[in-house]
């Protein structure tokens, strides 16, 4: 293998590896954004006191 051909086979290695870094980076931040979003989901659906009292009597 000539010295080109391995540059170029390294260059675009790196590359690769920058990119496959780049793309789990965002899939990090999306997937952190999605959990906070399910906690303040949660926080919001817990109401203290809701449904201790029920009426029977109709």
């Amino acid at each position: 293998m000539d010295i080109s051909a391995l540059s170029t086979y390294m260059s675009m290695s790196n590359l690769s590896m920058n990119v496959n870094i780049a793309v789990m980076s965002k899939i990090l931040d999306t997937a952190e954004a999605s959990g906070e979003a399910l906690l303040q989901m949660t926080d919001a659906a817990l109401t203290p006191g809701l449904g201790e009292l029920i009426d029977i009597r109709a």
